[in-house]
């Protein structure tokens, strides 16, 4: 037979009642003491001493239990567990073990598939796109440009297949920084195509750059930031934008910031946008044209999904002076995401 499971909830009451007995004991043995019928106080310092082990061995069985369980607590809603919202050790009742096994099944179920979503359509539009025909089609659009040419038509052609060629061949969930730059410039110079040299960009590194473009992020991490502050930022601005790419890092962490002169955000977009952002999600945003902000949702949620809670997006905003964009990562070599 195994040992038989004790509950916080049962040791609660256990020591419940044993304060009450020592209690009413203490009473009656004091009524005693004043009525003369005992003589010695030996009964009297018995009763204490057994009060003094009975609150100590409830210090140790029961809120060294709880506080670890409020602890765990805590961290499953700051988001950094999910593994258990009780202290398995010693759980506070039936009741609870049974809510744990039922949570546990919903994240591995529901959420995770949710979460997975994105990479599902994303897989299967791979799958109903041959590469191979894309970038073959692109280049003899880019061959014919040249025959006749069109220097322009086929420079543009080139960089808009290294694009595609970056975001449907790279199915790894990480890149290395240089790659994801690279991507971002390759993006940045077909939008210069329609906007020419209104726009303009520039890359900052706070620390030695051939190190920091080792390190590894997510895939596609920039560009849908770069591309949501062309959109809603530089475009709407009437003259020259400029984006801004600051790199730096700490002992433990990748700090990206892309800033732009734009119009910047509404106070209330602003605090729409930052609650999006604290709040956990884990399904992917479905995009809405008419709808900003959409991109930096859906990679805040990517980075907290491959990270942790305690990475992702923080966006500040000043209406007419523009908009900074903060994403932070583990500064890690490593080629897995580490949970």
């Amino acid at each position: 037979m195994g040992k038989k499971k004790q509950y916080l909830e049962t040791r609660l009451l256990s020591f419940a009642l044993a304060i009450t007995v020592l209690f009413a004991s203490s009473l009656v043995l004091a009524f005693l003491y004043r009525q003369g019928r005992i003589r010695s106080p030996f009964y009297i310092l018995f009763v204490l001493f057994l009060s003094v082990v009975v609150v100590a061995a409830a210090y140790y069985r029961i809120y060294v239990p709880y506080s670890r369980t409020k602890h765990i607590m805590q961290l499953f809603a700051t988001g950094y567990t999910f593994q258990a919202i009780i202290d398995e050790k010693v759980p506070l009742n039936k009741e609870m073990v049974e809510l744990n096994k039922m949570l546990k099944t919903l994240l591995n179920t529901d959420q995770i598939m949710n979460a997975s979503k994105r990479q599902a359509q994303f897989l299967a539009l791979q799958n109903q796109i041959n590469p191979h025909f894309l970038y073959n089609t692109l280049e003899g659009i880019r061959s014919e440009a040249l025959l006749a040419g069109l220097d322009t038509v086929a420079t543009m052609t080139e960089a808009l297949s290294t694009f595609f060629r970056y975001t449907i061949s790279n199915v790894e969930n990480l890149v290395s920084l240089q790659q994801e730059l690279e991507n971002t410039k390759n993006y940045f110079f077909i939008q210069q195509f329609r906007f020419g040299n209104r726009i303009k960009l520039n890359i900052l590194f706070e620390d030695d750059e051939e190190e920091v473009l080792q390190y590894k992020i997510p895939k596609l991490t920039l560009q849908p930031i770069v591309e949501n502050c062309i959109v809603h930022g530089l475009e709407c601005k009437v003259g020259e934008g400029n984006l801004l790419i600051r790199i730096e890092t700490s002992q433990s962490r990748l700090f990206l910031t892309v800033s732009d002169d734009g119009v910047g955000m509404q106070d209330d977009v602003l605090k729409q946008m930052q609650q999006s952002l604290s709040t956990r999600s884990f399904e992917y945003v479905k995009r809405d044209e008419h709808q900003g902000g959409i991109a930096l949702v859906n990679v805040n949620n990517r980075i907290k999904l491959l990270f942790g809670e305690q990475y992702g997006l923080t966006v500040t905003s000043h209406v007419g002076v523009g908009t900074d964009v903060m994403i932070s990562l583990p500064r890690s070599k490593d080629e897995e995401a580490k949970g």
